[in-house]
């Protein structure tokens, strides 16, 4: 006879199994390519037998949770399967730990425990996504425009001082960036032996870069003044940053506090160097662009 204590850390576990194969069950339905549609097909079978294994204990219906069904479904759509999967997955630690404890008592936990511990090799057979194949050609596309426009605009802000000629300057260098960048890609790829399509990669690196630069240069569009300009889009440089770097270290599972802070520091030095030496052009040049 269970105690209530334990029936509900098992209820718990029910409805986590039960709305996990509901995750897995819709995202089998939307991906397109066949052996990955199968694989998370079958781990989603996987789920319901084991949310059959405890109602069976528990003697009990369960509803699974609806929000986390249409949060990962909608991550998925967002940032791609392997994100979602990885993030579910780092849910899936903690549930371990409480299927551990379950098997103390009821043996039977520990082969759902085993169970779920061979997810992530199945996981990481199964994903081959297009996304993460050209992530190098979207980190070089971001990258070039946070280390070098935050560098431009840093500087120009003290040089020009005028928000819609620094916006334009921006704009121009921006779309000159993306373009050549996009150029260089391709030329890069095409003379590489891989399998990256050099029009596609390109295509990547220039949309990665140009979507950056559109996010750091608005500020002076939108901002008359040109220190609140020049701190929104240094903060905006930190949560494209952040955002990309735990995109990151989740599907591709690698650390995530030192490419941040390596990143952060590298286009942030680069800006303070080029607000100082906006400084000097100014001051010794006379520069007055009002």
């Amino acid at each position: 006879m269970l105690d209530q204590a334990m029936l509900d850390r098992i209820l718990i576990a029910q409805r986590n199994e039960l709305t996990e194969y509901y995750i897995y069950d819709k995202l089998a339905r939307s991906v397109r390519d066949t052996k990955n549609s199968k694989v998370l097909k079958s781990i989603s079978e996987d789920e319901l037998r084991h949310h059959d294994s405890w109602k069976q204990l528990t003697g009990r219906s369960v509803n699974p949770y609806k929000f986390k069904i249409r949060f990962f479904y909608i991550i998925s759509k967002i940032f791609g399967i392997t994100f979602a999967i990885k993030l579910m997955e780092m849910g899936e630690g903690e549930a371990q730990i409480n299927y551990g404890e379950i098997s103390q008592i009821i043996p039977s936990a520990g082969q759902i425990m085993q169970d779920e511990n061979g997810h992530e090799t199945e996981l990481i057979a199964m994903i081959d996504e297009e996304r993460l194949r050209y992530l190098g050609a979207i980190v070089r596309g971001m990258n070039e425009a946070l280390v070098e426009l935050t560098g431009v605009l840093s500087g120009l802000t003290l040089a020009f001082q005028e928000s819609n000629l620094i916006f334009a300057a921006g704009l121009i260098t921006g779309l000159a960036m993306s373009l050549s960048l996009g150029g260089t890609e391709y030329l890069a790829t095409k003379s590489e032996e891989t399998h990256q399509r050099p029009l596609k990669a390109a295509l990547y690196t220039s949309f990665a870069n140009f979507i950056t630069v559109l996010f750091l240069i608005y500020p002076y569009m939108v901002f008359s003044n040109l220190y609140l300009s020049l701190g929104i889009m240094l903060v905006n440089a930190i949560i494209v940053i952040y955002i990309f770097n735990y995109y990151v270290s989740v599907a591709k599972e690698v650390s995530f506090r030192r490419s941040f802070v390596e990143m952060a520091l590298v286009s942030l030095g680069i800006a303070a160097i080029t607000f100082a030496i906006g400084y000097l052009v100014q001051h010794y040049l006379h520069l007055d662009l009002h």
